[in-house]
């Protein structure tokens, strides 16, 4: 197993049980406290950190092939950057109201389409 398998695995399962915890958080939690715009704002946050957690996990998986490592290590470290800016700038967003911190989730939403892209590029020479 290589370094890549093993890193982006581990990341995608610590950012699921994130993505868990923080999850339960806002629908108990945070829904008696912020207003129910900002708790979607949230709940957005929480479902790009899920899917993009299990894209770390698949990362993780696709790196035991024949590709070339260096694009997916590239890929799994877009999308973690990713889960933090996009996901991470929502849940300070929401729950602190400051609306400034809204330029950052495009950021880590280009974060995303690029990992994605990486990923897609590991496979160029199989």
């Amino acid at each position: 197993m290589n370094t890549n398998t093993k890193t982006f695995i581990k990341l995608g399962a610590i950012m699921m049980a994130l993505s868990v915890a923080l999850g339960a958080f806002g629908a108990h939690g945070l829904k008696k406290i912020i207003e129910h715009d900002m708790l979607t704002i949230y709940q957005t946050g929480i479902q790009y950190q899920f899917y993009h957690s299990l894209g770390l996990i698949l990362i993780g998986l696709i790196s035991t092939l024949q590709i070339e490592q260096n694009k997916i290590k590239l890929a799994g470290w877009t999308m973690f950057a990713g889960i933090i800016l996009f996901s991470g700038s929502l849940y300070i967003l929401s729950i602190t109201g400051i609306k400034i911190i809204g330029v950052i989730t495009p950021i880590g939403g280009v974060a995303f389409i690029l990992s994605w892209i990486f990923l897609y590029r590991s496979f160029k020479t199989i």
